[in-house]
């Protein structure tokens, strides 16, 4: 009880000297706030626009490895002259992975094109993507489908003119009706429409655009363009099994066995890449650091300006009580009890410009934004409150301290 009461004693003083110097505070305070909302305002969007980004590349699968002719680079000097006389990935060599792999949950080979035109009687769809794929794509990468169902086995086999399908294209083409069993018309060739795809939205960062695409059997895609070494380029993509998190073990065994069909040497160097979505995602982390790194610096020297208005408002506050801490003490409060007292009416006051940082970057998610959705999450809620927290408990200390070790007899004296 004696420390519930040391507490509701310790607010009541800081509510006191909040009420008493209601402007001083205020502007002492402001620093405080600017930057609890310079920190948290950065973080937000760091975590907003990272998390839109992630969602933005969720079209590069997820455990996956691609073997392709150029390698991911997201840096400058991307030495194109060195991978420009590379073969493309072949259906040989998809056969050879296909059957060889002992550690893949799925290989697939696909080959994508745009500037195509879906007709359907006198509607087209101009500039649309047109897709082709192996049976198991749908288990290396995800196939959002809404309606009708994905290939079977002798349609891809056979490179059957089937096809699914994104939600733009059935808007476009079938408005107020259901494609599912239609005919439309690309390249000269009819396909039959087996299903439509999820609407997937606008992407920051690209990527399949599967609201405005069909996907067909890559024997079937081609009939229509020329794949291989001298042809539309192709990719294979391989999903590595959970027992493999790391994926190394895939990787090694992927890279063994394409050395092997394309008969290199152990001294030549591989003639195709091996990418990963790790690399992407590292790229983004990189850039995130430095943004964030920008938001402390930024929020600190404000935070810095708001610790030193709280200490000058303790110290102020000590003077003026100090014939309180004097009559306090004679009657048997202990120090701790004075540098609780103190200490606690600052970081309350600290919080209090914390939370306001925080209220006003709340209140900055409420609006509506186009490009992507921003929200303050719980962890920079207490990321901004600790903070607070931590300046309120280093700019009181040193009054605190001071007050607690005040003679009762010269501190009752003083006016």
């Amino acid at each position: 009880m004696i420390y519930l009461r040391l507490v509701a004693e310790s607010f009541r003083f800081a509510w006191q000297a909040l009420r008493a110097n209601m402007l001083r505070t205020l502007l002492s305070l402001l620093g405080v706030t600017i930057g609890i909302f310079a920190i948290i305002s950065v973080f937000t969007l760091v975590d907003s626009l990272e998390r839109n980004v992630r969602d933005s590349m969720s079209f590069i699968g997820e455990k996956v490895i691609y073997v392709q002719k150029w390698p991911w680079s997201f840096g400058p000097n991307y030495p194109w002259w060195k991978y420009f006389q590379r073969p493309e990935p072949t259906i040989r060599e998809f056969r050879q992975l296909e059957r060889r792999l002992t550690m893949a949950d799925g290989v697939a080979i696909f080959s994508d094109r745009g500037g195509n035109t879906f007709k359907n009687g006198n509607s087209s769809f101009s500039d649309a993507t047109l897709m082709g794929v192996s049976y198991e794509y749908n288990r290396a990468m995800e196939v959002p489908i809404e309606r009708g169902r994905y290939f079977i086995p002798q349609e891809v086999e056979a490179g059957r003119n089937v096809i699914l399908i994104g939600s733009e294209v059935a808007e476009t083409l079938f408005p107020r009706q259901d494609p599912i069993g239609k005919q439309i018309k690309v390249g000269g060739q009819r396909f039959s429409i087996i299903g439509v795809l999820e609407k997937q939205g606008e992407s920051m960062f690209g990527g399949f655009p599967f609201d405005q695409m069909g996907i067909v059997p890559y024997l079937a895609y081609s009939k229509m363009f020329a794949t291989g070494p001298n042809g539309v380029g192709s990719a294979i993509v391989v999903k590595g099994r959970d027992d493999d998190p790391g994926l190394l073990e895939l990787e090694y065994e992927a890279r063994g066995i394409m050395r092997t069909v394309r008969g290199l040497r152990p001294r030549d160097e591989d003639s195709f890449a091996m990418n990963r979505p790790e690399m992407a995602t590292q790229a983004i982390g990189g850039f995130f650091e430095v943004v964030g790194l920008a938001g402390w610096v930024i929020g600190g020297f404000a935070i810095l300006v708001g610790g030193f208005g709280i200490a000058n408002i303790m110290f102020v506050s000590v003077k003026e009580r100090t014939n309180i801490i004097g009559i306090q003490k004679s009657l048997g409060a202990k120090n701790y009890f004075i540098l609780f007292q103190f200490l606690f009416e600052s970081v309350f006051l600290s919080l209090l410009g914390g939370a306001a940082g925080i209220l006003l970057v709340f209140l900055l998610t409420l609006i509506p934004q186009d490009m992507m959705e921003i929200g303050l999450s719980i962890s920079n809620i207490i990321l901004g409150l600790g903070v607070s927290a931590v300046i309120g408990m280093l700019s009181g200390i040193i009054p605190a301290v001071l007050a607690s070790n005040l003679d009762p007899v010269i501190a009752i004296r003083s006016k």
